[in-house]
């Protein structure tokens, strides 16, 4: 599981450093691993997950509307960790500056995908985070 996690790791970066249009056509080959990756709910696997899931996003226009529907394979287990978040009371958590906070970074992740996704991102998200609340209508 970790040397296809680590593989897609690798194959991200050298996709970043090659140029443009190149991560669009691999995307169908990466939901396995991501989801692979999702599921062992390891925190820290899960986190390094999610960056990844939001830089791919950033990377090129499409990838957001191209992960659309691949939606009911990795959000379930988003929305498993989405209230993930440390009740700390009044003190400083400082886990969500290093974007430790799974929860945090979880909600990050969903905002992305509805801004990057298309007309049909929030209603695909809705449906399978139903707590959801959109960035983009409010």
């Amino acid at each position: 599981m970790f040397s296809q996690f680590t593989r897609l790791l690798q194959g991200f970066v050298a996709s970043k450093q090659v140029g443009e249009g190149k991560i669009l056509p691999v995307i169908p080959q990466l939901i396995v691993p991501i989801k692979t990756a999702l599921n062992t709910r390891d925190p820290s696997v899960i986190n390094i997950t999610l960056q990844l899931l939001c830089k791919l996003v950033e990377s090129e226009e499409m990838v957001g509307e191209s992960l659309v529907p691949y939606y009911r394979q990795l959000l379930p287990l988003m929305n498993i960790f989405k209230n993930n978040i440390e009740n700390v009371g009044d003190a400083i958590d400082y886990a969500q500056q290093k974007k430790a906070c799974v929860g945090e970074l979880v909600q990050k992740t969903l905002e992305l995908f509805e801004q990057h996704g298309g007309e049909d991102a929030f209603i695909n998200i809705k449906y399978m985070v139903p707590t959801y609340e959109s960035c983009v209508l409010n």
